[in-house]
């Protein structure tokens, strides 16, 4: 355990900083869990509207640190490939 006053300090911003990331990380894991359901359901409209809202959680992650901007491009990319073989189906 920490003694010293500044190292107090810096355990609490780590746990306020770890419930923080924790939280956006699920809200990002939520979206795409949420996107792939509505994929393999087939519904093409509901995967484009689903596909919007992911997007926009990706984006929002690479805002708050959550994720590397290529890594979140990378996934739009893959995504949006499955949203358009949706309707090629």
């Amino acid at each position: 355990m920490a003694n010293h006053f500044s190292a107090l300090k810096r355990a609490r911003q780590t746990t306020k900083r770890t419930l923080t990331n924790r939280a956006n990380t699920s809200q990002l894991r939520s979206a795409l869990r949420e996107l792939r359901e509505t994929i393999a359901k087939g519904d093409k409209a509901a995967a484009e509207t689903s596909y919007r809202a992911t997007v926009s959680a990706l984006d929002k992650a690479i805002q708050k640190g959550v994720l590397h901007k290529n890594t979140a491009a990378r996934y739009k990319s893959r995504l949006s490939a499955r949203v358009r073989a949706v309707g090629a189906k």
